[in-house]
């Protein structure tokens, strides 16, 4: 099963073109910087959905809002960086 997670985009911290963009994007609280070429009409303060690094889509804030809050009722944990084995 694969896991898009919403997130606030913030800023365009790199970009070649119109298309080929890196931004930094909230997830409440945890920054990434994340592939927006699959969203290429993907503006500051919209809500993308990320998966594996790229965001795939853009929706609404109710939308991440609620979908947060579900991963949040399932018990995910939410932190995007890989644990460090002991």
């Amino acid at each position: 099963m694969c896991l898009a997670i919403p997130g606030k985009l913030e800023s365009i911290t790199s970009e070649l073109d119109e298309v080929f963009r890196i931004g930094s994007v909230d997830f409440e609280g945890i920054k990434k910087e994340v592939n927006l070429a699959l969203v290429p009409e993907a503006k500051i303060g919209n809500y993308v959905l990320v998966h594996v690094g790229a965001a795939i889509g853009i929706i609404d804030e109710e939308e991440a809002k609620k979908t947060m809050d579900a991963l949040k009722l399932m018990g995910e944990d939410l932190e995007l960086e890989p644990e460090n084995p002991s």
